[in-house]
């Protein structure tokens, strides 16, 4: 153990003594990063345990008394596990526990004693709602499965473990609801999650890379949450949740590209505030995909289609404008990018700060400096608060990067450009498969039982008594 742990300052090899006249040699190894000070006892305790009739510490506990009481029918008051083989030692005492070896036994005692510091559970900064739980995922994973636990009192809730990485070991979970998830898209999990156990993983992204059907696609094909309820959710609707030591946040598998839209709060308003926030989302999504590029079609192929008041307007306030509409526009549109990376990479305190001062200076010395138009600092504004207004981040980027080709496209052809890129965008959607379902689904394959909570939520007696055959669907080649 000293040649597999040598060469780190923080390993801790403590020797003392039990037995009669304390002739008996027993060594305890850990990690003091890992391990809390008041544990370091266990074994003493565990000896006292041995000889609860008497009054002591128990050291008069013979070599072989040990032996018998831990390998037949030995209890403590500390949950001990007995090792044979050094490399589940080593696995052991890395994952933070404290072993114990004794002279004439050529076994080990493991004693779970792990202590770090870890985030408490609190409420979700990035999926905060107004009405609905406030708890939230962090860091270590055993109250993460709790959380869950808590929530799914089924014993139908599956949670398997698995290992991942050569150095790391990084412990990561995955549930599913037995009889509610599709059998062949959890055949399909299985096969592309065993691949990773070999890979380092350090982050739920890691995996979410590792098992997507498509590595190029800009459009997300898994959801991030942080919010248990909205997992559970997710597992009752038949998905797969994913959760990584380490992690903060819940992978659920597959995700499709109407769920994007939905957030936990629908749930917990009535049914017509619900579904007008959710077309007030997919508004949202289309402003923020479309509005540059309109403006650049409109202004620069297609006045006649602007009314006359509105195009003199235009007109008037790009008049000593040097740049066309379109680099005008990608002009704008990189310094709200700069703008919006830097908010978010700044310290919390100065970053929203810095942002909205940012985005008030320059938008203010363009327009005096005549660079930009006041029309184009509106368009990219009303851009940028709308791909603000959409749930789910990770779909959010993907307009980011699909925003610019529709603004080349519009630039070159116009209205009819933007038509040829929103139609490879489609066939794109189409042959989208996430986990081999198709993205797209419910609307394309339509499936009309399936659409009342994509367009519109409707009220919950009605969509919580789910038709037994809906997660038995087979997945469409």
């Amino acid at each position: 153990m000293k040649t597999i742990f040598g060469g780190s300052s923080d390993i801790v090899f403590k020797h003392w003594n039990y037995g009669p006249e304390l002739k008996h040699e027993a060594c305890s190894i850990y990690y003091e990063s890992l391990v809390q000070e008041d544990t370091v006892n266990y074994m003493k305790i565990t000896l006292q345990d041995m000889v609860t009739h008497e009054i002591g510490p128990g050291m008069e506990v013979k070599p072989e008394e040990v032996r018998a009481f831990f390998e037949h029918d030995g209890v403590s008051g500390k949950k001990a596990s007995v090792l044979a083989d050094i490399e589940r030692m080593v696995e052991h005492i890395a994952n933070g526990r404290l072993v114990i070896f004794f002279d004439q036994w050529n076994k080990g005692l493991s004693f779970k004693a792990q202590s770090v510091e870890t985030r408490q559970v609190s409420e979700s900064v990035n999926e905060s709602v107004v009405q609905g739980p406030r708890e939230s995922t962090v860091e270590n994973l055993q109250k993460n499965l709790g959380l869950l636990r808590l929530r799914l009192k089924t014993p139908k809730f599956k949670i398997v473990l698995l290992t991942a990485g050569g150095n790391t070991k990084t412990s990561v979970a995955y549930g599913y609801i037995e009889d509610v998830v599709d059998q062949e898209m959890l055949t399909e999990f299985k096969k592309r999650i065993e691949q990773i156990e070999e890979v380092e993983i350090l982050e739920t992204s890691y995996i979410e890379q590792l098992i997507e059907d498509s590595s190029y696609s800009p459009f997300p094909q898994h959801r991030y949450t942080e919010r248990t309820d909205m997992a559970v959710a997710g597992m009752l609707a038949g998905k797969i949740a994913i959760l990584v030591q380490g992690t903060g946040g819940i992978l659920l598998c597959p995700g499709l590209f109407t769920e994007f839209f939905q957030s936990s709060e629908d749930y917990y308003q009535r049914t017509l505030i619900s579904t007008l926030v959710r077309w007030l989302r997919i508004i949202a999504f289309i402003i923020a995909l479309t509005l540059p590029s309109v403006y650049i079609a409109l202004s620069t192929f297609h006045p006649e289609l602007i009314p006359t008041v509105l195009l003199l307007a235009v007109l008037n306030a790009r008049e000593g404008i040097p740049l066309p509409a379109f680099f005008e526009a990608l002009l704008m549109e990189f310094f709200f990018e700069l703008m919006r990376e830097a908010g978010v990479r700044l310290p919390r305190p100065v970053g929203s700060a810095v942002s909205i001062v940012g985005a008030l200076v320059i938008g203010d010395a363009a327009i005096s400096a005549g660079i930009a138009s006041p029309i184009m600092v509106i368009v990219v504004a009303l851009t940028g608060i709308a791909s603000f207004s959409i749930p789910q981040y990770n779909i959010a980027i993907s307009l980011r990067i699909l925003r610019f080709p529709l603004m080349v496209s519009a630039a070159v052809l116009g209205g009819f450009g933007m038509m040829i890129c929103f139609l490879f965008i489609l066939l794109h959607l189409c042959q989208l498969r996430t986990l081999g379902q198709p993205y797209l689904a419910p609307l394309a394959p339509f499936r009309w039982k399936e659409l009342r909570d994509v367009l519109v939520r409707i009220p919950l007696k009605k969509l919580l008594h789910t038709p037994r055959d809906l997660h038995k669907r087979k997945p469409v080649n």
